[in-house]
């Protein structure tokens, strides 16, 4: 499946407008794909609206935003096409109309009221590669949900389209389905097979999904009534658009030979770890492991956290920026954070717990939170088995610490640092341009003089973590799955749930013959 911009090469001179909508913040970026030049930025928070049966994505206030910010866009008579990129996890039902009926925010608990019926239809993780996840996280239990809940609003929708091709289908009229979105555990998809899943196709949901289409196919023209709206050309393309963290690993898969393993940390609300080369056995459902499709449609194998909640948990609101030698303060008072303050990630259902930071000020604090990110991140690539360079973009990627942290604890790797406004930006010059598109140039970051403290600590941390135990043991998983408790692996563990993959050695194992692509 290909998945690049097809109208035949990009035309000097014209301009691509990306639409970033992420969980806490959207932006607008105009760009010349071919020079690599950013134009302009708009943005502004993101935040569900309350109302209504369920909260729901703020659709009509981001669409007012979009429509003013393209208006105001400096040289928007340039602009050629407008890529929508989403978060994951996220869907809009249509009516008959193609008008918004629900828009629902994963995040809302009620999402989980249907939970034991739900859990009974899933297909095993093998077939889907798709944990179990709460509230709304998998974008099945939403549709699920609806059904069940709010038949009337189901009996309604005419279609379900994936977040990034509601923004396509908002601009131009055309609805599509995507493979980026329907393969970021939804429960919808099964990536090897490259069909919907049998929950969905058994539900009669797959036949609410407009067919698939390319991540860079061209939808069709902008609407003549935002033409006019917002005074831009009357040739202005929409393409089809992706979830937002594989753009950022497009950026940097575009580039690389065809079996060579690598990663990508993707970083904001979510702290998203891509890895090519992952056996598919490696992945875990019960520590928030899967597998993405990349816009290619191959696979991904993907762990995450939510590393921005987690780090305003331990930094504090407005936390300052910290510096070295608020790290080594933090160091020499043995302070330290155990998982987790959000949720999901590597050890869900645990109370986080900051221990011995009394009088550690608000930098000292900002430096123990980015300590604490690496770990995770040290963690959850071991998890993944991943090799090859790691790659960090988005707001980790401007941390005064994180990267250099990050780098100690990969000696075996090539830390690279990309520092533009966002991957997702890199990954839209990739999916237009394909190989000519230039390639990112990130900084690489040597492992620094103290790599050997952050070692050390390293030691101490996954010590506490294998002899402190989980705080509840919540069955996640679906028919066909291991049972296994929330915070304990399957097969070999220790005690306190932490699995054998997780070794104190001071590199990642090397992804195994067979893995993802």
């Amino acid at each position: 499946m290909s998945g690049a911009y097809p109208l035949g090469g990009w035309t000097p001179g014209r301009l691509l407008a990306v639409l970033d909508i992420g969980k806490s913040n959207a932006k607008l970026v105009l760009l010349d794909p071919l020079g690599g030049e950013e134009i302009a930025l708009r943005q502004k928070p993101n935040a569900p609206c309350g109302g209504g049966p369920l909260r729901q994505l703020d659709l009509a206030g981001l669409e007012d935003w979009l429509l003013r910010s393209l208006s105001g866009l400096p040289e928007r008579h340039r602009i050629a096409a407008i890529l929508p990129v989403a978060h994951g996890t996220a869907a809009v039902l249509l009516d008959a109309a193609g008008e918004p009926l629900l828009a629902p925010d994963y995040e809302d608990p009620a999402l989980a009221g249907e939970d034991a019926a739900y859990e009974a239809l899933r297909d095993p993780f093998a077939a889907t590669l798709s944990p179990s996840l709460p509230a709304g996280l998998n974008l099945g239990r939403q549709i699920h949900f609806v059904q069940r809940r709010l038949p009337a609003t189901f009996a309604r929708t005419a279609a379900v389209l994936p977040y990034p091709q509601y923004w396509a289908h908002r601009l131009c009229g055309t609805a599509a389905s995507e493979v980026t979105s329907l393969g970021c555990h939804t429960d919808l998809w099964q990536p090897a097979r490259a069909r919907f899943s049998a929950m969905a196709i058994g539900q009669g949901w797959e036949r609410l999904f407009p067919p698939l289409r390319p991540a860079g196919a061209v939808l069709g023209r902008l609407r003549p009534a935002l033409v006019a709206r917002c005074d831009l050309p009357g040739d202005c393309a929409v393409l089809c658009g992706l979830h937002d963290s594989n753009a950022s690993y497009l950026a940097h898969l575009t580039h690389r030979a065809a079996a060579e393993p690598f990663a990508v940390v993707s970083s904001g609300t979510w702290t998203v770890l891509m890895a090519r080369g992952t056996p598919a056995s490696a992945l875990r459902p019960e520590r928030d492991m899967l597998a993405n499709a990349d816009a290619w449609g191959g696979l991904v194998g993907t762990a995450r956290f939510m590393g921005g909640r987690e780090y305003r948990a331990v930094a504090g609101p407005d936390a300052p920026q910290p510096g070295e030698a608020d790290l080594f303060h933090a160091l020499d008072r043995g302070a330290s954070v155990l998982p987790g303050f959000a949720g999901g990630g590597a050890f869900p259902g645990r109370q986080g717990a900051v221990l011995r930071a009394e009088g550690l000020d608000g930098a000292g604090r900002s430096a123990l939170a980015s300590l604490y990110l690496a770990l995770l991140t040290d963690l959850s690539l071991d998890l993944l088995h991943a090799a090859g360079d790691v790659v960090v973009d988005g707001p980790l990627a401007r941390d005064p610490l994180y990267p250099a942290l990050l780098a100690a604890l990969r000696p075996g790797s090539r830390l690279l640092r990309c520092q533009d406004s966002a991957g997702t930006v890199a990954g839209a010059r990739c999916l237009v341009l394909g190989r000519q598109a230039p390639p990112p140039t990130p900084d690489e970051i040597p492992p620094p003089t103290w790599a050997s403290r952050i070692r050390a600590a390293r030691q101490r941390w996954r010590r506490a973590l294998a002899t402190t135990p989980p705080a509840i043991t919540t069955p996640v998983t679906g028919p066909g799955d291991a049972a296994a408790p929330i915070g304990h692996a399957t097969g070999s563990a220790s005690p306190a749930g932490l699995p054998s993959v997780l070794p104190l050695a001071e590199s990642a194992s090397p992804a195994t013959p067979g893995g993802m692509t």
